[in-house]
């Protein structure tokens, strides 16, 4: 019993207790008085101290945004939304997207119905990036969630730190610095024509906020979902604590080398404005300025890659290389993460059942994350022009990948199927292909410009 004293009092420290005072209301209970329409089209009205939301058909995404720009702070609602919709609360958004448009873009707490996507609580970032933090990172914050009921939802935006909560469980835990200000809406979502969800309701209430000193009061005595970062080139504290690395340090070529080279390719690869690039050169399979490669060779590892695609580029993230095996044309030999325009490059249409497609391991299994009921696609690309973000996961013989956060493979090497997976690819003729003990990791040159960026590592014991 004493030992629960002090874990309550330390608790009680960390976390110093918010008075009504701290405490300022965004919804008067009354009326929309400091709040405006914006894009679309779907009805809002006051009725009870709530603010409830109509969804209608043939309008795109409504929101009801705050007229007051917001920065650091503390938000606490509770929401309910009917049953088969689709909502959200932006936060640290803006009207104008950066090219004119007039639409509202910026971070959203999601509040999802999917039966097959349950990521409520989740965070996205509306017309913009798309998902940052997709609640596959920790599925089992998701029964915290009651659908169709009353939540208290609570957002911790203090810094680079976004943290979001749902009747007192962490969803969310990012850390990004794209944004740092913006308005407050609530969202009624477009439903297209589906006539049978027009007239839908979602409801808000006891909207408040705390703007005055909020990284007093954020939660410390609660468990955190995993850490999800994309600030550019860098680790966090808890990353460093885990014992991440950069695998390339944002400016320098210190760390890699040519495949076939005893250092950096001296063309078809540049380094500027934090962004590594292998140029464009026609198509060609390692033919310009060729693969590169780390010095070091990795064996069980976590390992982070964000990349950026053009139309039609093809490339890939290899692991297990080693370079001595294929010393003549073409590329360095080593089980890829695939990196393709799925639409435009004919390599999407070869192989065997999409096994050629982004995210896939490269003409041996597909990426499906309909496999593992973490999603209700095969794949959440965020497109050409966009960022995404790979992850190889290597535990032994075990091996995962993830694509934008969301697992699109698993597989086990050296077994009777890996063997028989290899029997029939093109990397038959390559001995024991895929069950070497540690390799190089490898960035490909396949002739098309792609950008690469927060390239990281965790090595397992």
């Amino acid at each position: 019993m004493k030992k629960l004293w002090i874990v309550l009092l330390v608790a009680m420290i960390a976390t110093p207790s918010i008075n009504a005072q701290q405490w300022v209301e965004l919804f008067n209970g009354k009326n929309l008085k400091g709040w405006e329409k914006l894009d679309g089209m779907a009805e809002y009205r006051v009725e009870n101290g709530e603010v409830i939301g109509t969804s209608r058909v043939g309008t795109p995404n409504t929101f009801m945004a705050t007229r007051k720009i917001y920065g650091d702070f503390i938000l606490e609602y509770e929401m309910k939304m009917d049953r088969g919709l689709n909502s959200g609360v932006q936060f640290r958004s803006v009207s104008t997207k950066p090219d004119g448009t007039e639409r509202v873009n910026g971070y959203q707490v999601e509040c999802d119905d999917h039966d097959n996507r349950p990521w409520a609580g989740g965070i996205y970032e509306e017309a913009d990036r798309g998902w940052l933090y997709p609640m596959s990172y920790n599925m089992s914050a998701t029964k915290a969630n009651k659908r169709g009921e009353w939540n208290k939802i609570r957002v911790e935006a203090v810094g680079h730190t976004i943290r979001t909560y749902i009747n007192g469980v962490n969803f969310a835990n990012l850390v990004d610095d794209a944004r740092t200000e913006g308005l407050i809406a609530l969202q009624v979502h477009g439903i297209g024509n589906k006539e049978q969800l027009a007239g839908k309701e979602i409801r808000w209430r006891n909207i408040r906020i705390i703007t005055d000193g909020p990284e007093k009061y954020m939660k410390s005595d609660v468990e955190l979902s995993p850490e999800v970062s994309f600030l550019t080139n860098k680790l966090t504290p808890d990353q460093k604590e885990e014992g991440w690395k950069l695998l390339w340090d944002g400016k320098s070529s210190e760390g890699w080398r040519g495949a076939k080279l005893d250092h950096f390719p001296e063309e078809g690869w540049s380094m500027s404005d934090g962004l590594l690039v292998v140029q464009s050169s026609g198509g060609a399979e390692s033919a310009h300025g060729g693969d590169i490669v780390t010095i070091k060779k990795y064996k069980d590892f976590v390992l982070e890659v964000d990349f950026k695609i053009t139309k039609g580029a093809n490339s890939g993230i290899k692991y297990f290389v080693d370079p001595d095996l294929n010393t003549g044309a073409g590329s360095a030999i080593g089980c890829e993460y695939q990196i393709l325009d799925d639409r435009t490059h004919p390599d999407a249409k070869k192989g065997v059942s999409g096994n050629r497609t982004l995210a896939s391991l490269y003409d041996l299994i597909e990426a499906d994350a309909l496999l593992y009921g973490q999603d209700e696609r095969k794949k959440r690309s965020n497109g050409i022009g966009k960022w995404n973000r790979a992850r190889i996961e290597v535990k032994g013989s075990k091996v995962a990948h993830y694509l934008n956060g969301i697992k699109v493979i698993e597989y086990e090497r050296g077994t009777q199927m890996w063997k028989a997976l290899v029997a029939y690819s093109k990397y038959s003729k390559w001995p024991a292909f895929g069950e070497a003990v540690s390799g190089h990791i490898l960035l490909q040159d396949h002739g098309d410009e792609v950008s690469f960026k927060n390239i990281r590592i965790l090595e397992l014991d």
